[in-house]
C-alpha cells in the first residue's frame, strides 16, 4: 500500500493502513514456522501418493502401497482366527453335555458365547439377558423345553416355531375366546383359577372344572406345566406376557405364540455350542440328570439315562 513505511522503534515495515493513529506492523513469520508449513505440505503430497487419499467418481485413489483399512481389518481378523482355531477345534470335539467336565473348555465356551450373544441375541433378550415382555428372561430357572446344555443347544439350533425346520419345537394353545370355545364369563372364571395357583385370586368351582376339562391336560392339575408339550408352569408367578388378571384373560382368549429363529445355517455349530454354554451359565441352567428326571416325571415314567426332551429358554403364557 502507498502508506507503507518502516517503523523506527522496531525496524519493521508497516502494512500501510492506520486507524486512529494506530498502525499494524507487517512482521514476517518465524523461519521455523515456515519450514514446518513446507514440511507438512511435502508430507501431504507423499501421503497422497502412497495411501488412498483422493475421492474419484467411482472410487478413491488406491495409493502405490496398496494399503486399505479393510485389508488391514481382514488381516487382523485372520490372525485372530488363527489364535482361536485350536480352541474352537477342541470345543468341536467335546459333546456339549461333557463340557462341564473340562473347566478350561467350559470357560472358553462361555467367553465365546458371551461375545456371540451380544451380536445375535441382545436385540430380543437384552444386554443382560433379562428379557422383555414377550421375550423370556434367560437368567431365571423357568424353562419351557428344558434348561440343560443339550436342551438349550437344541433350541438354538432349531428354534421355536421356525418354518421349514422339521426339528423345531411347536406347541399351540387354543384361542378359547377368539374361537368361541369359552364365553367371556368362562374366561374370567378360568383366569381366576389360574391366578389362584399363586394366591392372586380365588378359584370358583366353575373355574376349577373348566380348567380341569380344558387346561389340565397340558398345564397339569396344579398348574405345574409340562415340558413335553412346552406348556408353561402357571404356579411359579413368572409370566412372559404379564400376570395381571386382564393379561391372563387376554392370553386365554387370544393366545400369543412366540417365535425364536433357527440358528443353524446362520451360526456354525461351535458358536451355537458356546451360546448354549453362556446361556446355561447365567444362573438358571439345569443339570442334565435333573432335567431328564423332570421330563420323565412329566410323562409319568421313570427317568431314563441320557433322556432329554424339547429345547431351551423359558417362556410363560
Amino acid at each position: 500500500m502507498a502508506n507503507k513505511r518502516i517503523d523506527e522503534a522496531t525496524g519493521t515495515e508497516t502494512v500501510g493502513h492506520e486507524w486512529d493513529g494506530i498502525e499494524e506492523l507487517d512482521t514476517p513469520m518465524p523461519r521455523w514456522w515456515l519450514w514446518t508449513l513446507y514440511a507438512t505440505m511435502v508430507w501431504a503430497l507423499i501421503y497422497a501418493i502412497l495411501y488412498p487419499a483422493w475421492p474419484l467418481i467411482e472410487k478413491g485413489t488406491e495409493g502405490v502401497l496398496g494399503w486399505t483399512s479393510r485389508g488391514e481389518l481382514a488381516r487382523d481378523m485372520a490372525a485372530e482366527g488363527e489364535l482361536k482355531a485350536p480352541i474352537l477345534a477342541a470345543l468341536a470335539q467335546v459333546p456339549i453335555e461333557r463340557l462341564p467336565e473340562d473347566s478350561e473348555s467350559m470357560r472358553a465356551a462361555i467367553a465365546g458365547g458371551r461375545a456371540a450373544f451380544k451380536v445375535n441375541c441382545v436385540q430380543c433378550h437384552g444386554d443382560g439377558a433379562a428379557g422383555f415382555k414377550g421375550y423370556p428372561n434367560l437368567n431365571d430357572d423357568d424353562w419351557l423345553w428344558g434348561g440343560d446344555l443339550k436342551a438349550i443347544e437344541q433350541t438354538l439350533t432349531h428354534g421355536i416355531r421356525q418354518p421349514g425346520d422339521d426339528a423345531t419345537h411347536t406347541s399351540l394353545m387354543p384361542a378359547f375366546g377368539r374361537d368361541g370355545i369359552f364365553t367371556p364369563q368362562q374366561i374370567d372364571q378360568v383366569a381366576g383359577h389360574v391366578l389362584s395357583f399363586t394366591g392372586k385370586a380365588r378359584s370358583t368351582a366353575e373355574g376349577a372344572q373348566l380348567y380341569a376339562d380344558n387346561c389340565a391336560a397340558c398345564h397339569g392339575n396344579a398348574g405345574e406345566g409340562n415340558r413335553l408339550f412346552g406348556a408353561p408352569n402357571l404356579a411359579d408367578a413368572i409370566w412372559l406376557y404379564g400376570g395381571s388378571r386382564a393379561e391372563v384373560e387376554h392370553q386365554i382368549s387370544h393366545p400369543r405364540h412366540g417365535v425364536m429363529p433357527s440358528w443353524q445355517g446362520r451360526l456354525d455349530p461351535v458358536t451355537i455350542k458356546m451360546l448354549a454354554a453362556y446361556v446355561h451359565s447365567l444362573g438358571g441352567g439345569e443339570d442334565f440328570v435333573q432335567n431328564a428326571a423332570a421330563q420323565a416325571s412329566a410323562q409319568g415314567a421313570a427317568p431314563v439315562a441320557g433322556q432329554v426332551q424339547g429345547e431351551g429358554p423359558d417362556a410363560q403364557p
